[in-house]
This record gives C-alpha cells, structure tokens and sequence, in this order.
C-alpha cells in the first residue's frame, strides 16, 4: 500500500483518450500492473492506461496526475470516494455522474465537468470539484447534489437543468448560466448573464456564502475577497420555467 498513486503522462495522445478508468476509488484495492492495465479508449480504438501513463505507487485512494492533458476524457467518471488531483488540465466529461470524493484541477477543464453521461437524467450526486482555471460549456449541468466550484471563466449554460447541488463561478459565467435550473444554488462572483426566466427577489447578506467561501479559504487554499464573504448579493430565483426553486446568487459589492 502506497500513500499516493502518481500517473505521469509519458506517451501524448494524438487523438481522444477516453479514460474514464481513473478514479481514485477504484485504485485502493489496485496494485501498479493492474491499474496499468486498466482499458481505455484512444481515437475509438482500445488501449491500456499504461501506454499512456507511468505507474507510480497501489493500493491508495489519492491519485495524482502529472502532465497536461487535454485531450484526456471522463477521467473521474463514477468516482465515490477519495481525492484526485489533476497537475494540468483535462478534457470534457471530468467527473461525469460523480457520487463522492474530491477532485482538484491545478488548470482548466473541458466541457461538462460533473456533467450527466448521454441520455441519463442526472449528472454528479455528491463530491466536490474545483476547477483553478477555466472550464468549458454546461459545467454542472443536471447535477443532483454537490459541490462545483470554477476560479476562473465558465462557459455557457453552466448549471443547466441543476436538480439540486451548488456551483460558484468566481470570474464570467458564460451565457445560459441556469437555464431549467429546477433548484440548487449558483453563486456568480464575477459577471453573470441571467436568463430571462429569473425574477428578482431581493439583495442581502446570505450567511450560506459567508460560510462557503469560508470553507473554500480553508480547505482548498483558494483565494476570496474579503468583501465578497461579507457583501452583499443579488437573489434571483429560476427558472421559473421550471419548478423555480433555485437561486442565482450574484456579487453586488460590499
């Protein structure tokens, strides 16, 4: 048993790599061959994790991963329980109908991370994402439960169609942020485009984001403003062409 598993990116992919094998759950019980020889997809053909990714460390549920890799898909699909963290960024599908456990990206992250997978109702169910960068379009969508947390840009329709579970964008939240939302909470920080199916409830002070932000500070390091714990948020409640029960939580200023 190891304290950590490290997959070191040593072979670029030149096409896709759908890894969606990789998640810290599966590798406690998984020594260094087996997890290297975990199935993957490559260009729509099969291969093995090992021919992509040197081995380090078993039988642990943190995860490592080191290199850029952006064309490197669904790594965290399922995962339940332990900790990933990516040194890079990573393409679509991160932590597609995740239930548990955390996942940290120290870069940016392609299109619906903690999405649904096709055809399924809901997305994630639990866990925590943060993404220290930038992620592409309908991040959050569907999701059930959880935490999604964007320091940098989002793009469109991040938190579509949220069933329930909290995403916080610090930077621009693209157009679309919260279409069908039918309940959950998205905190934008940063300029926000709302739909046109919120309605306005009120600005106040929510003790819910203080204490989130605050947690954010603590565990995961990030950076807040101060006047963005304390200050004052906009509410509008959404969409209200669906059950609208959520909320769009937007930064006002201290």
């Amino acid at each position: 048993m190891s304290d950590a598993v490290t997959l070191t990116l040593t072979t670029a992919p030149t096409h896709t790599l759908v890894a969606d094998c990789i998640a810290a759950d599966r590798f406690a019980g998984l020594a260094a061959p087996a997890i290297a020889a975990l199935a993957v997809t490559h260009g729509g053909r099969p291969a093995t994790l090992g021919e992509f990714f040197r081995v380090e460390g078993e039988r642990a549920s943190v995860v490592r991963i080191e290199g850029d890799c952006p064309q490197v898909e669904a790594i965290g699909t399922g995962m339940a329980g332990g900790e990933l963290v990516i040194e890079g960024s990573v393409g679509r599908d991160l932590g597609l109908a995740m239930r548990g456990g955390r996942i940290d990206v120290r870069g940016n992250a392609g299109a619906n991370a903690g999405g649904a997978p096709p055809g399924a109702a809901r997305g994630m169910t639990g866990g925590e994402i943060v993404v220290r960068g930038n992620v592409g379009d309908e991040a959050g969508a569907r999701i059930r439960r959880g935490l999604i947390v964007v320091t940098g840009d989002a793009g469109r329709g991040m938190g579509k169609g949220m069933i329930a579970g909290t995403v916080v964008v610090f930077r621009k939240a693209g157009p679309g942020t919260g279409r069908f939302l039918k309940r959950g909470s998205i905190v934008a920080l940063g300029e926000v485009e709302r739909p046109g199916t919120f309605r306005y409830a009120c600005t106040y002070r929510p003790p819910y984001v203080a204490l989130l932000l605050r947690y954010l500070t603590s565990r995961w390091r990030l950076v807040v403003d101060t006047a963005q714990v304390t200050g004052r948020y906009e509410r509008y409640s959404g969409d209200l062409a669906e059950l609208g029960k959520g909320e769009l939580l937007r930064w006002v200023g201290a």
